[in-house]
């Protein structure tokens, strides 16, 4: 099975393609602005670099691969750089897309598409709305959120007019090792950096902690893009979201239990937003009950991982 993964620099496309070639699969992994993470995997990938915003690039290496199936991750995907360069993330995320699609019509290739979208696209939602249905409206809060929208909706036209075969998955909040710029991720660092003796103060730089938030490993989301490909229904767009909601105070008592030291907390002003969604938890059950996935590794489990990845790379 031939496996186009673009934005395989990213997070998730570094994790994704390690299963894939663990599974036997062939892949195709493209970058553009590549972190260090990619450099690193397995000989067995090819790695190119790809900007989905030249519809020429992308062409190019749908005639020459013919994937069976393409992941496409790749995007500018931090809400607070997308209200610093908006255009940038509108090309990457809109015109990416299209480019993508574009290329599959033109050349008529019968490859199925896992579309990754994001839980930005609901925006402000309340306590009582909760867990959000894929029926939910779209109100967005920043740019990154309104070009998923965009994406989506790219996704259907193209399913319904000219039979690409999509799928499209609203991503919830997904952290693991190598997540960079999350509330796990940034607790998890600073705690090896005081453990360390980086950071000898030992406060933890913490924004607001009465949001809440549902999470979910990336081991167990990727599982989700696979069996999304494999059973979902072509087409379609369902929720990805952990099934319990935590206030992000219970993060750091967790962590707390994790770690061999105590520590104060520090509310830095600067890590307050303007608009900060007071809850992030979406209902999984349409696609559970379409792919039979469900959620396996606890939280706990995660954040030591993630802890114990700080230590290799700090």
């Amino acid at each position: 099975m031939k496996n186009w993964v673009n934005g395989a620099e990213g997070f998730m496309g570094t994790h994704l393609v390690e299963m894939l070639i663990n599974e036997g699969h062939e892949v195709l992994a493209t970058y553009y602005n590549p972190g260090s993470d990619i450099f690193k995997l397995n000989r067995n990938v090819r790695i190119e670099e790809c900007d989905v915003r030249d519809r020429t690039q992308v062409k190019k290496y749908l005639k020459e691969f013919k994937p069976d199936k393409i992941f496409h991750l790749a995007a500018q995907s931090y809400p607070t750089v997308s209200w610093e360069d908006p255009w940038y993330t509108i090309e990457i995320n809109v015109i990416g897309t299209i480019n993508i699609f574009e290329g599959l019509k033109e050349l008529k290739l019968e490859c199925k598409v896992l579309n990754a979208c994001s839980s930005a696209e609901y925006g402000f939602v309340t306590q009582e709305e909760v867990p959000i249905e894929e029926e939910h409206s779209l109100k967005p809060l920043h740019p990154y959120g309104v070009s998923k929208v965009a994406q989506e909706l790219l996704a259907y036209q193209y399913f319904k007019n000219f039979g690409l075969k999509v799928i499209t998955i609203r991503i919830f909040n997904t952290t693991g090792p190598r997540k960079v710029n999350d509330v796990c991720s940034d607790f998890t660092k600073r705690l090896i950096e005081i453990e360390k003796g980086i950071n000898p103060e030992k406060k933890l730089k913490v924004g607001n902690l009465k949001t809440k938030r549902a999470i979910i490993d990336v081991r167990d989301a990727l599982r989700g893009f696979e069996l999304a490909l494999d059973k979902a229904t072509i087409g379609e767009t369902y929720n990805l979201s952990g099934e319990r909601v935590y206030e992000i105070s219970e993060i750091v008592n967790m962590l707390r239990r994790l770690v061999n030291f105590d520590f104060e907390i520090w509310q830095d002003p600067s890590l307050l937003r303007p608009t900060d969604e007071p809850i992030i938890f979406g209902s999984s059950e349409k696609f559970k009950r379409e792919t039979g996935w469900q959620q396996e590794i606890p939280l706990e489990e995660t954040l030591r991982d993630m802890l114990d990845y700080w230590r290799k790379v700090l």
